[in-house]
């Protein structure tokens, strides 16, 4: 039998609904007015200190960022370094939480060192050191191998993999399967929206690689995207920029408007790769921290 709301409940409900909503679009601001100016033509935003529908429609700024036969290049080098890399830390991470999330011999003092790995870090230079005496400078395995598991997302994925019934990996030992086989036919299956959440933050983190392919990376022809848009910033901006970019474009186009439009074509991917892993997002990140 459904209850009468009374008068208070029905406005407390529709006042916070319209404050969460004035939240949202609030939220929206910034990232519209990015857009918005990246759009508009260069007297409109030399002119204006805030825009969020531009009068005035200009492609100029992509053209100029376009115009640059390397952003192709580099736009198809950083969809590699996230592919393989989403793929190296999710097999890397799922073949170290399996075993540690049962019970087996040596497991506290592995969680130790995973905790000690999470509150600690060993800095720039050794890391850089480590890199150096692997042989791994000026590689992509620089940007894969260093972080490939990363201690928070092992643990919650660990928790994760705590939870799932243990009767299905009992019946598959009777039916002779071997520990991989069961990770990779019960549990990767059964561990979808975790798989899915974590792939996200992964993809993430090599999208937005910008440091460690600085640092890394000596060779401007395999630059990632947000390295060369950085390249593109500085020489909108009068800058000298690296020796091996050189922009042939004769566009005039304000700095302000270089800086909007690289941002949204460094952002805009994983925006519409976002909606498509959205149904598992939210249950991957809380199933797994729920009990540990």
């Amino acid at each position: 039998m459904l209850h009468k709301r009374s008068p208070a409940g029905v406005l407390f409900d529709t006042a916070n609904f319209i404050f969460l909503i004035g939240i949202a679009l609030i939220t929206l601001l910034p990232f519209l007015h990015i857009v918005a100016g990246s759009l508009a033509s260069a007297r409109e935003v030399l002119n204006s200190r805030f825009i969020l529908f531009p009068r005035e429609f200009s492609l100029e700024a992509y053209r100029f960022i376009f115009s640059e036969s390397t952003l192709s290049r580099s736009l198809a080098t950083t969809v590699y370094i996230t592919v393989v890399g989403t793929f190296v830390n999710m097999a890397m991470t799922s073949l170290m939480a399996y075993p540690l999330s049962r019970n087996i011999k040596g497991k506290r003092p592995i969680m130790l060192l995973i905790v000690f790995t999470l509150l600690f870090s060993g800095g720039m230079i050794p890391s850089f050191l480590v890199v150096k005496s692997l042989g791994l400078l000026n590689s992509y395995g620089a940007l894969w191998l260093p972080g490939a598991i990363s201690p928070f997302y092992l643990i919650i994925i660990i928790n994760f993999f705590k939870q799932l019934p243990v009767e299905f990996e009992e019946s598959a030992k009777i039916d002779g399967c071997s520990d991989p086989r069961i990770l990779w036919s019960i549990i990767l299956p059964l561990s979808m929206p975790v798989m899915a959440t974590f792939s996200l933050f992964y993809a993430i983190a090599h999208w937005n690689t910008f440091f460690q392919a600085l640092i890394y990376i000596n060779d401007a022809s395999r630059w990632p995207i947000q390295v060369l848009l950085r390249q593109i910033v500085i020489m909108s901006s009068g800058g000298i920029g690296d020796a091996s970019f050189s922009s042939e474009t004769t566009i005039q186009v304000p700095p302000q408007t270089v800086k909007m439009a690289v941002i949204v074509v460094s952002t805009l991917p994983i925006i519409v790769v976002y909606p498509f892993l959205q149904k598992h997002f939210t249950k991957g990140v809380l199933v797994g921290s729920i009990k540990g």
